[in-house]
């Protein structure tokens, strides 16, 4: 008669962990390492490459113009041999500076057009301004929307979409600054390609030339007083296409 296995006699499997001693620490997790910077350039020339096919020889033709530049300074004060090495990494220099500027309009060239881009546009701007992720007024049929920053020029409303739709919401949204910030200015900047509107790309450079109104005390009362009195309109359920962000690391070949 065969005998039953015995549960007390079987032999637990082998684990793969590998055995620790009793006073030792347990290994901690292999951390995800980040790419490199070159390969991040490299990335971001692919990107860039894909949108505008220029960008190689634009960024040769300044390298070799600026080494060149350099080469002939140098030789005409005798000494070429520094020239050169002055010349390289400020050749290098200038590539870098056309890289970025183009990465940037091919990051803009793909969110052209979809909901939120605006909102993206404002993300790039630099410190002193005050934004939303979120639009201050939006259509849900349409999905044309405005979008709010404060700043030193005051209080800036980008809009998005045709020009003849988003008027009404431009208007509204006005309306409602004047009655709670009757001395702030406002202004207006209609993001797209119409008769008109400024391109996306375009949109941080033209509030960057706004005449500055404002202290920077001012403009943090301003906030305040905005957000205190909740003059933001809630976004519509099911609709929430206003996330999109370039990424500005990328944009700068980081």
């Amino acid at each position: 008669m065969a005998k039953s296995p015995d549960s007390s006699n079987t032999t637990p499997a082998p684990s793969d962990e590998p055995k620790r001693g009793l006073f030792s620490r347990k290994p901690k997790a292999a951390k995800v390492k980040k790419p490199s910077r070159l390969k991040q350039i490299g990335e971001v020339f692919q990107m860039t490459r894909r949108h505008d096919p220029m960008v190689p020889w634009l960024m040769l033709l300044v390298f070799l113009g600026v080494v060149a530049v350099s080469f002939l300074v140098g030789f005409w004060l005798e000494n070429w041999v520094t020239g050169l090495i002055i010349g390289i990494p400020l050749g290098l220099l200038g590539a870098t500076l056309i890289l970025s500027r183009r990465a940037e309009r091919a990051a803009f060239a793909q969110i052209e057009n979809q909901p939120g881009a605006s909102g993206a546009a404002l993300g790039t701007l630099k410190r002193g301004w005050i934004t939303e992720e979120q639009p201050v007024a939006v259509n849900p049929r349409t999905q044309d929307a405005v979008f709010r920053a404060i700043g030193r020029p005051g209080v800036v409303l980008v809009s998005e979409g045709p020009t003849h739709r988003v008027k009404p919401l431009i208007e509204a949204e006005r309306k409602k600054l004047a009655r709670i910030l009757p001395n702030v200015p406002v202004h207006v900047i209609q993001s797209g390609r119409g008769e008109g509107q400024v391109p996306l790309s375009e949109v941080a450079k033209k509030m960057g030339k706004l005449n500055k109104e404002l202290t920077k005390i001012e403009v943090s009362a301003v906030s305040k007083r905005i957000a205190s009195l909740g003059n933001r309109l809630p976004i519509p359920k099911g609709i929430d296409p206003y996330k999109a962000r370039p990424d500005r690391k990328a944009a700068r070949g980081r």
